[in-house]
């Protein structure tokens, strides 16, 4: 493997819950490389919504070390921190709830271009004209609020605005669990493509083992707050060796037919 842009070593957190302390995370340790794609995969509850906002800073571990792009990521703050944010963004599982109700298209895309001084106000119209393109929207829709178009356009909103402020790592949670399997299928060729066209890693968390198989290089089985399965994609779904992988894998027959309702990553 290259070497790791994104690397997590026995990463720990506990919660209180009902005066009782809840261990989340147990000594999580991963790693993604430039342009790969990891699967986070895992029931409800094993951990990995907590592990990707321990990721982002949105919540800090008890213990263990995280390096990105070779910087301690937990010892950054304030300026540096601020900085280095625009490497690493974050596509969530509900594109409405992810926006300002109120805001348009274009004040979407407009803030990161803005926050990180990649465009000036004179800039902006074209940058955002250019980062709809991308992810195959009209120009036209920039006008538009967010809450009056599609989910599905709503979620490529999301991957445009992700992908604006040019990230070596886009942390996608669930990401495609909400859309209409046709929609699905499209959001996952469109990111794809923007993997290839510009090597942005991607940390993919979801349940679906068909979008694994389908999306990701290597894959990481979550239960209980721990990894007890990792390898290569495809040989992991072929041949699971841990309880929660196999139950995993039991529990989506469609695995197994000839003729699979996603591409395989090539």
């Amino acid at each position: 493997m290259k070497d790791p842009i994104l690397f997590l070593n026995g990463i720990s957190k506990r919660f209180e819950r009902d005066g009782k302390s809840v261990l989340a995370l147990d000594t999580v340790s991963l790693s993604v490389a430039a342009g790969e794609t990891l699967a986070l995969c895992g029931p409800s509850g094993s951990g990995k919504s907590t592990l990707a906002r321990i990721i982002l800073r949105l919540v800090e571990p008890e213990s263990g070390e995280m390096r990105f792009l070779g910087v301690d990521w937990r010892a950054l703050s304030g300026v540096r921190l601020r900085r280095m944010r625009g490497r690493l963004q974050m596509v969530f599982q509900d594109p409405l709830a992810a926006f300002n109700p109120r805001a348009t298209v274009a004040s979407a895309l407009g803030d990161p271009l803005r926050i990180h001084g990649l465009a000036s106000r004179a800039e902006r119209p074209a940058a955002i004209a250019a980062l709809l393109e991308r992810v195959g929207l009209p120009h036209q829709l920039a006008i538009r609020p967010i809450h009056e178009i599609s989910g599905g356009q709503r979620q490529r909103v999301a991957i445009a605005r992700a992908v604006a402020t040019k990230p070596s790592l886009i942390v996608l949670d669930e990401a495609v669990s909400a859309l209409d399997v046709s929609v699905r299928g499209e959001i996952l060729a469109l990111l794809g493509d923007l993997q290839k066209t510009e090597g942005i890693a991607y940390l993919f968390i979801t349940h679906d083992l068909g979008v694994v198989r389908a999306m990701a290089d290597r894959v990481a089985i979550m239960d209980a707050g721990r990894i007890v399965e990792t390898g290569d994609a495809r040989q992991v779904i072929a041949d699971p060796r841990s309880a929660m992988t196999k139950a995993l894998v039991a529990a989506a027959p469609r695995l197994r037919t000839a003729n699979p309702p996603l591409p395989l990553k090539s």
